[in-house]
């Protein structure tokens, strides 16, 4: 029978398996009500996990980073749950977490607008209220298949074909009528929803390929309270104000286009303040030990390949052929740098070495990801 150890290092004994909710129980009321989710031998858990053997056991709450995680992600089962209340025939595709919030991208005929999406907010506040239990079920990858194959979800089912192993179980959340499909860990229940809001809409390419469709995105954020919430919102206020966009063309400073994604056009406001920060920095560096170097912009496929670039970073990497040699464009500083170092002996006494640059790196990124 299972020996449960918790991060304090006291352990308590059970005549028969557990789940990560009994062991929150038996310790007291308080902490099931507050329990999101458990870390089982550092592993992530939802709070129905099964503990058959001894283990160790962290009780995961709002109040842990992973805990506003899952409330995160939890949140984005919820839009779901909205979406298809309002808009059955919308075909749902995935929703993730992100920095500070989450979002769904969905597969629709109609075009949502802002007011589209206060009424979704509206209608999951209305779901969160009524504190649903969350039901996790796993299941074959065959009856997962049937699930959305009656639900008509083709991107679902494109996921599972592309991305999941045969002979797996798929981790499978009930949201009353509504159900997605996630490794988890989610919510118990509906009860830790407290605060969040929807906060955009976007476009983006399905799996992020611009030869797929182009999808719809709802974005939203989520935090353990409301107070929490209101402050994030605050801050966001204030960094629009900020906004380096607005503030280029407020003040002459720089502009983008279409011929350039992503690059900038300094204009002699912007380039003249750049060049103060420049000269700024220098002396910052020289009084902290750095050498100031200057790199290639461009360098032969071989260095590249050592560097190991190549093989993990070639697909956002610009490059281009020149008297049967290829070369790339380079995305960062560093194998440069390298080969500076690599001029001459070094010695330990050499140590420590430090180089900066100035210098201009390009990536082949989406051009729906810059800004």
């Amino acid at each position: 029978m299972p020996v449960i150890t918790l991060p304090d290092g006291s352990q308590r004994d059970f005549n028969n398996p557990v789940t990560v909710m009994d062991v929150a129980k038996d310790i007291g009321p308080g902490l099931a009500k507050a329990t999101i989710a458990g870390r089982v031998n550092e592993q992530l858990v939802d709070a129905c996990e099964l503990i058959e053997d001894d283990a160790s056991l962290a009780i995961i709450t709002s109040r842990d980073e992973e805990g506003i995680e899952i409330i995160r992600h939890s949140c984005a089962h919820l839009l779901g749950h909205a979406i298809k209340q309002l808009y059955p025939d919308v075909k749902m595709a995935i929703g993730p977490t992100i920095e500070n919030g989450f979002y769904y991208d969905i597969d629709s005929e109609h075009t949502f607008t802002q007011e589209d999406v206060e009424q979704l907010e509206k209608r999951m506040k209305e779901l969160a209220s009524t504190k649903y239990p969350v039901i996790k079920k796993m299941v074959p990858l065959d009856e997962a298949i049937k699930v959305f194959k009656e639900r008509g979800e083709s991107y679902k089912l494109e996921i599972i074909d592309e991305d999941i192993p045969e002979g797996s179980y798929v981790g499978l959340y009930h949201h009353e009528e509504y159900i997605d499909m996630c490794r988890g860990p989610h919510v118990p229940d509906m009860t830790h929803i407290k605060a969040f809001t929807l906060t955009k809409l976007a476009g983006a390419y399905w799996r992020g390929n611009s030869d797929n469709k182009m999808l719809q995105r709802i974005y939203g954020t989520a935090w353990a309270n409301k107070k929490e919430l209101s402050a994030y919102i605050k801050r966001i206020e204030e960094a629009e104000k900020r906004d380096h966009r607005k503030i280029g063309k407020q003040l002459d400073l720089f502009h983008f286009q279409e011929n350039a994604p992503g690059m900038v056009f300094w204009h002699p406001n912007g380039w003249s303040l750049v060049q103060q920060v420049v000269q700024y920095m220098r002396k910052v560096l020289r009084d902290n030990g750095y050498g100031e170097v200057k790199a290639p912009m461009i360098m032969d496929r071989s260095l590249w390949e050592k560097s190991g670039h190549w093989d993990k970073y070639k697909e956002d990497m610009f490059t281009t052929d020149s008297e049967n040699r290829e070369y790339a464009i380079k995305p960062m500083n560093c194998p440069g740098h390298v080969q500076i170092f690599n001029q001459g002996l070094k010695s330990y006494r050499d140590l420590p070495l430090r180089f900066a640059e100035f210098g201009s790196c390009h990536r082949n990124e989406p051009s729906g990801a810059l800004h």
